[in-house]
């Protein structure tokens, strides 16, 4: 599609292997691409699994800010949808928290099968024991870690997000069992192959986004999101513009509207604005 400029307010972006290269930085022309968004009073949202303090770094790579468009870069939205900040208030706007049963449920089905779990606040990463798992976790996110003396108490006051890291064929079956133990009351799936994560029912980067176009007055025809794997599922099906990347998912493929020409290692996104949004 390289037709007439699409008309977009919002672009919501995903961040690992999708705004990100393989070495997890936002390419210089990836900036240029946003920045000119910006410029022309379209929102720029980064979406992402990780928590607050972790996205803020690519925040600030942006430099929305330093270019007079802070406005358009005061949204941030965490832990797949289930936590939306207004950094330029510095205020949480939007949370939704697992039910602490779910949480204990999970702890304890995840530990009979030798696996540990994780819960998270914006800057910090909780568990009951540090293993190689939770400091690869800590490492990717960039936040804090910490041990929990008290675990299964601790989960009683209710967690955004709960993730069980592990070995791929291990998080498959213990997928099918806490699916068909919860059902509808949790959204279960794996962000990456080793990690497995247990969120709020109704709740995914498609639905924030949903929300954050009714709160600014926007219509949700006139956002975009752009995604690669599972947990985008609900942003590339429910923004007015969904857009996978050609590195991403078959699966998240066949449900966009569009398909970058690019990957993430070259600028994929930047290639698709210039081409169909900065006309």
């Amino acid at each position: 599609m390289h037709g007439k400029a699409m008309t977009t307010k919002l672009i919501a972006l995903d961040l690992d292997d999708t705004l990100l290269n393989s070495n997890r930085e936002i390419s210089d022309e990836n900036v240029a691409s946003l920045q000119e968004c910006a410029k022309r009073g379209i929102y720029i949202v980064l979406c992402s699994g990780r928590a607050e303090d972790a996205i803020r770094p690519f925040i600030k790579r942006l430099n929305l800010e330093g270019i007079g468009c802070s406005e358009q870069g005061k949204f941030l939205i965490a832990i797949n949808g289930c936590s939306i900040f207004d950094l330029k208030a510095n205020e949480q706007i939007f949370c939704k928290k697992v039910e602490s049963d779910i949480l204990l449920r999970t702890n304890e089905i995840a530990e009979s099968v030798g696996l540990k779990s994780e819960v998270y606040t914006p800057d910090t990463i909780y568990y009951e024991k540090e293993t190689n798992w939770t400091k690869l976790d800590v490492d990717l996110c960039g936040l804090k870690g910490a041990e929990v003396e008290n675990y299964s108490d601790f989960l009683k006051q209710g967690f955004t997000k709960m993730l069980v890291p592990g070995e791929p064929e291990e998080l498959q079956k213990l997928q099918k069992v806490l699916k068909a133990e919860f059902g509808n009351r949790a959204v279960i799936f794996t962000s990456k192959p080793y990690f497995l994560e247990i969120l709020p029912p109704n709740c995914g980067k498609g639905e924030a986004i949903t929300w954050l176009a009714n709160h600014i007055g926007i219509k949700v025809e006139e956002t975009m999101g752009f995604g690669d794997s599972m947990n985008d599922e609900s942003l590339i099906r429910l923004a007015g513009a969904g857009v996978c990347m050609s590195n991403g998912l078959d699966a998240i493929k066949q449900i966009a509207d569009y398909v970058t020409e690019k990957d993430n290692d070259n600028s994929g996104i930047a290639d698709f604005l210039w081409k169909n949004v900065l006309k």
